[in-house]
């Protein structure tokens, strides 16, 4: 969890720079207007904070020994949700974020599966996502908090998810 001094300090980074995140969206460019100016600082550059939580959850999704996202209750609801005719799963389940001007910090909820270290799961699901947010947002990500949530045993096998076979 970002505390408040961490949530003050990527406001106060938003405020120095003039740009401010409302509405859900954060100005990553501020652009100048005018025919005079250069093709590509003609205009403004705005991110909503949704974006940067799907970019985390599918980068955190992309490591192996990642079962699931998100707390007892949201993966409750999710699977309800997935099981709709229509319904697509939520890569955001499990994902918060606080958006600053340039600046964005990550809260991650995890299931992990029976036998991963999790100290080094941690890690790379922490440099994966970084490097995704960094990457594809522009913004710089000054932390990624992992909550373990929960454990998959090999005997809570899922119903609806497919089962790899164990022999070939």
């Amino acid at each position: 969890m970002t505390t408040a001094a961490q949530t003050a300090t990527i406001e106060s980074k938003s405020e120095k720079h003039g740009r401010t995140a409302q509405g859900g969206a954060t100005t990553v460019s501020g652009g100048s207007t005018g025919a005079a100016e250069p093709a590509a600082t003609r205009g403004r550059t705005s991110i909503a904070d949704v974006v940067v939580v799907k970019i985390a959850g599918m980068a955190a999704r992309e490591i192996p020994g990642v079962y699931d996202m998100g707390g007892g209750l949201s993966r409750t609801i999710g699977a309800v949700r997935d099981r709709v005719p229509g319904g697509r799963p939520n890569v955001g389940r499990g994902v918060k974020v606080e958006v600053g001007e340039r600046q964005t910090a990550i809260d991650l909820d995890l299931v992990v599966e029976y036998g991963v270290p999790i100290a080094d799961l941690a890690r790379d699901v922490r440099e994966n996502v970084i490097d995704a947010v960094e990457r594809i947002s522009g913004l710089e990500v000054v932390e990624v908090n992992i909550t373990v949530n929960d454990v998959h045993l090999p005997d809570d096998e899922d119903p609806e998810r497919p089962v790899e076979a164990r022999v070939e």
